[in-house]
């Protein structure tokens, strides 16, 4: 028999003990499923192919002060030195780097008229290197050749072609479309000639984020970023002559930020990491605080009913019954705090999906972490309710 009866006639009798304990298990499985529903999307996130080499990329940035300098011209002379350094593979002025967190993203559509049908790419300009200095895989189509490429310092202008993501062309033209499809940008068309597998613009965190499409296009300025991709085992020993090589043929410029595209990835995920580590000690925090909890109270509840239990130690009660009565006991505490939990876990999730933009919280996590919530309040207790049943009936039927 599982005594509910006496059970909830003791629990309404201890309501205080009880109640804080039911409190204390909502609000865990409401804070323990949602962060969990947001480590796992986090962590699916960080693993996300970008479709690039990470570890073969080298980014760094070049600021000109001479006015005199033909930024343009410069940096076909750059690209040249840079392809000369031992181990690199392919070098090429870009307009943004991706991963970084910065660089352009507009509007593409299928007419030259704004209908206000857009879908937003990120998008940058590079000659007909970037291609093979990215490592991207062209699936579809063509590389950009050195006819494609415009040389301007306007940005009205734009060239005829443009090379794109598989994610972009999906999404504008339909699945498996788009090779030789023209799009708009700023009224002017644009024909695809090429479709990467994957490619990750500047934002790998935002929903559009394998949407990119790239321009052959140069407009150098002051301010210069370069990509350069090398052999993974001499990357580091490139790094090191980046510098000298560069200023060496010009002196009037300062280099600066020359990292590897991973070390980019990170920068820009260093606030997600932060975020699964502080979930991670919340999670660990409730955890150890509600096991603590729930082993509290069972011993309190032990110490008010001393008396009691070696009554029914006196009268024959097993050691079993015993460890049974505050298993249970403990278990009804939990089952009310899964229930009450369980809609505050759905209420916290549609808040968080509102107001900050996380996915759905799916049934799953809140599944889960009620079930570890159970095995949890059973391991709490067996410690407590079995040195209870150990209780001599001699001893506890003299105590007050």
């Amino acid at each position: 028999m599982l005594e509910l009866k006496p059970i909830i006639n003791a629990l309404l009798r201890s309501k205080v003990g009880a109640v804080l304990a039911i409190l204390q298990l909502a609000l865990t499985l409401a804070i323990v499923s949602n962060s969990l529903s947001i480590i796992s999307e986090r962590v699916s996130y960080l693993n996300k192919p970008t479709g690039y080499p990470e570890e073969s990329i080298i980014t760094f940035s070049v600021m000109s002060f001479d006015d005199k300098i033909d930024a343009n011209q410069q940096l076909i002379v750059d690209e040249r030195i840079l392809k000369s350094i031992p181990g690199v593979i392919e070098a090429v002025g870009v307009s943004s780097v991706p991963l970084s967190g910065g660089g352009s993203n507009s509007g593409f559509s299928l007419t030259p008229e704004d209908d206000g049908k857009h879908t937003n790419s990120g998008h940058l300009y590079a000659n007909e290197q970037v291609i093979r200095t990215l490592g991207v895989k062209l699936i579809e189509g063509r590389d950009f050749t050195s006819g494609d490429v415009l040389i301007s310092s306007e940005y009205a202008k734009q060239p005829d072609v443009v090379i794109a993501s598989k994610a972009f062309t999906d999404e504008i033209f339909g699945e498996g479309k788009g090779l030789g499809e023209t799009i708009y940008y700023g009224g002017g068309p644009l024909k695809v000639v090429g479709i990467v597998e994957r490619m990750t613009n500047a934002w790998p965190r935002f929903r559009n984020a394998d949407r990119l499409i790239i321009f052959p296009m140069v407009n150098a300025n002051g301010f210069q970023d370069f990509l350069v991709r090398t052999d993974p085992s001499l990357r580091g020993e490139v790094m090191k002559k980046i510098e000298a090589a560069l200023l060496q043929e010009n002196p009037s410029r300062v280099i600066t930020g020359i990292k590897g595209l991973d070390e980019v990835k990170g920068k820009y995920n260093s606030k997600d990491l932060l975020m699964l580590r502080m979930l991670l000690v919340l999670i660990t925090a409730l955890v150890v605080v509600t096991a603590l909890g729930i082993f509290g109270l069972t011993q309190f509840n032990i110490s008010k009913r001393t008396k009691q239990i070696g009554t029914r130690r006196a009268l024959g009660a097993r050691k079993s019954a015993i460890v049974r009565y505050f298993v249970v006991e403990n278990l009804i505490v939990c089952a009310i705090g899964l229930v009450l939990g369980t809609v505050a876990t759905v209420f916290l999730g549609q808040k968080l999906m509102s107001l900050y933009s996380v996915p759905p919280l799916e049934v799953s996590y809140i599944f889960i972490t009620a079930l570890g919530l159970i095995v949890l309040c059973i391991a709490s207790v067996i410690f407590p309710a079995k040195k209870a049943a150990n209780i001599s009936p001699s001893i506890a039927t003299r105590s007050v």
